[in-house]
């Protein structure tokens, strides 16, 4: 009975949670560049006074899926989407490095090369500076050139202004921080990898399968159900013994 109780009160808790983990990715299954999250849960025996018959469900970890979205051609010069594995090094508010896969950038008034979300996309000196009046291209391998439009210079003459950093840190030694972006453990910035390459002119969507995540969704409601019939059963049980103890009384 005592095992029973704890069991079902901590994996409704937990299931509770990994709902709310689903939801998350749902509400993310357009986001460009989305990794999917998966909560996973193992039981862990209660240590203390009582009998050692106790036990929680806890969630053990989250574990972020890093298979590739789908990639969808844009046409426009600023979106790019990174093939196979890889990220793109961005700066955060606080001057530190991390990593993103969204490649819908922009440009802030001072010509800065940008995420959507206004994390500086860095190059191999610093994050990247845009001329003004220029048609921007982005190469393969994250080259930043830029062609001056009719009648701001020289036409046809391109000016390489600086290269994305792309880098391809052990999918283990990262985790995913509140804003979104993903770091390394360690906190040393990654190394450029020659080996990452971008799709000019496209931008890879979200990783969630929408379907799945609905049926996921529905399984843990069932799941939540069962527990709480649990906690239930073990209610009904302890008053019917409550009742026979008093018989004999």
């Amino acid at each position: 009975m005592d095992r029973l109780i704890y069991t079902a009160m901590s994996g409704a808790k937990q299931i509770f949670l990994q709902q709310a983990g689903v939801a998350q990715n749902l509400a993310n299954a357009t986001t460009t560049g989305y990794r999917a999250m998966e909560h996973r849960l193992r039981a862990v025996p209660v240590v203390g006074v009582g009998q050692p018959t106790r036990a929680f469900t806890v969630d053990a970890s989250v574990a972020n899926i890093f298979e590739q979205g789908a990639v969808i051609a844009t046409g426009r010069p600023l979106d790019v989407a990174l093939q196979g594995a890889g990220w793109i090094a961005v700066q955060t508010a606080d001057g530190t490095e991390a990593y993103t896969r969204a490649g819908n950038l922009k440009t802030d008034a001072n010509g800065i090369l940008q995420t959507t979300s206004g994390f500086n996309v860095l190059g191999e000196g610093g994050p990247i500076s845009l001329p003004p009046d220029s048609n921007i291209t982005i190469a393969p391998d994250g080259t930043v050139s830029s062609v001056p439009r009719p009648g701001a210079g020289a036409l046809n003459s391109a000016n390489v202004v600086g290269r994305i950093k792309l880098v391809n840190p052990p999918e283990n030694d990262l985790v995913r921080g509140d804003d979104g972006l993903f770091r390394v453990t360690s906190g040393i910035p990654g190394i450029s990898d020659e080996n990452v390459k971008l799709v000019p002119e496209a931008l890879e969507g979200s990783n969630v399968n929408p379907v799945d995540a609905m049926v996921r969704m529905i399984s843990l409601a069932r799941q939540f159900e069962m527990q709480i019939k649990m906690l239930q059963t073990a209610d009904a049980n302890a008053r019917s013994a409550d009742q026979l103890l008093a018989i004999n009384r």
